[in-house]
């Protein structure tokens, strides 16, 4: 099986972490019932990096926000871009999705597909 994995970083305002919260368990049910192996969200804890750009420096944090860093596992490039297909079709993330209304600034989203190298 070559894993592949689609993977992002979020700036997200402290204040609106619990909102992100709730939509990313709600987008964490819709992949994986569209069949992702692995959805995972994390929210920033330790992001001073004094040996490499760090996180917040990377994705230019500004004062009052976190990182979220995520990535999502399918069974291969094929089966995400399949996944990926019917769920931006789906009704359900489309009522998540309001760009006027979303905890976070999706301009400054990281992104990227990525073939799985070493999986431990």
């Amino acid at each position: 099986m070559s894993l592949y994995t689609d993977g992002f970083v979020v700036p997200v305002p402290r204040r609106k972490v619990a909102a992100y919260l709730k939509i990313a368990r709600q987008a964490a049910k819709i992949w994986r019932e569209y069949g992702a192996l692995d959805y995972k969200e994390c929210v920033g804890d330790d992001l001073a990096a004094p040996f490499s750009l760090s996180f917040p420096k990377g994705i230019r944090l500004k004062a009052g926000e976190t990182v979220v860093f995520a990535w999502i596992t399918y069974k291969s490039k094929a089966h995400r871009d399949r996944a990926n297909a019917k769920i931006m079709h789906d009704p359900r993330l489309a009522a998540m999705c309001d760009p006027k209304n979303m905890p976070f600034d999706a301009k400054r989203m990281l992104y990227g597909g990525f073939k799985v190298m070493v999986s431990g």
